[in-house]
């Protein structure tokens, strides 16, 4: 009887590893895609681009592009844009240099969360996955101060040559949001679901593994001590 109910808790234990080790993975795949969405959002110049417009003529034509945090790129007869900025220094735009640093901190906090996934063979993995739901918070909170002082940095001279003159805060004029800006505000959902799916593990593995593990065991002698009661009453 006694055997049977370790043996039991034992394969609850096995099983219990193994689907700890597959969302452990699936959060480490998720956290790798994660930083490189990061870095797309970081260098693309299409956080903000002109509407299609339906020019009727009568004097030059409106001008069309897109604009992000480092570079201003405008459409031309060629097939590829001009593009006037400091991507390859990494200059942001004047008036864009508070969310690019945002961008940059949430960057480096999530490269450091996948550096982190190392330590798994080297320390405790309670504590790394809640090392890296810390770091993984902090870029989602510098993601969201990026997201919302962007659209507040609107009025300036990029933003009015490219979008006419009735830009201002958070009014983009002749201009829309395009897709970087919407993957960053994605970002910030990504980054507090990872976060939230690490403490979650984290919590599993630090204090509710050997928990369950009692649990089991002892509902088993139980169980296994109120059929015997029961047979001896019938006897």
């Amino acid at each position: 009887m006694q055997h049977h109910s370790s043996e039991v808790a034992r394969l609850y234990q096995t099983e219990f590893i193994r689907s700890m080790w597959v969302v452990g993975m699936l959060w480490a795949v998720s956290t790798l895609c994660f930083a490189v969405i990061e870095v797309v959002i970081l260098i693309q110049p299409s956080w903000v681009g002109t509407r299609e417009l339906h020019y009727r003529g009568g004097g030059p034509a409106p001008p069309t592009g897109t604009l992000g945090l480092f570079e201003v790129c405008m459409e031309t007869d060629w097939p590829v844009p001009e593009c006037r900025g400091s991507l390859h220094t990494l200059t942001p735009l004047p008036a864009f240099q508070s969310p690019a640093v945002l961008v940059c901190m949430s960057l480096t906090m999530v490269w450091a969360s996948v550096g982190c996934l190392c330590l798994f063979r080297f320390c405790n993995a309670a504590t790394v996955y809640k090392i890296c739901a810390w770091l993984q918070l902090t870029a989602g909170f510098c993601l969201v101060l990026a997201c919302v002082l962007f659209p507040d940095s609107w009025v300036c001279a990029e933003m009015q040559a490219l979008c006419g003159e009735r830009v201002s805060s958070f009014s983009p004029g002749n201009c829309s949001v395009h897709w970087a800006y919407i993957l960053a505000m994605l970002g910030v959902l990504d980054a507090g679901i990872l976060a939230t799916l690490a403490f979650v593990l984290g919590n599993r593995q630090d204090a509710l593994l050997p928990e369950d593990t009692k649990d089991v065991a002892l509902l088993i002698n139980k169980s296994e001590n109120a059929k015997n009661i029961f047979f001896v009453n019938l006897k």
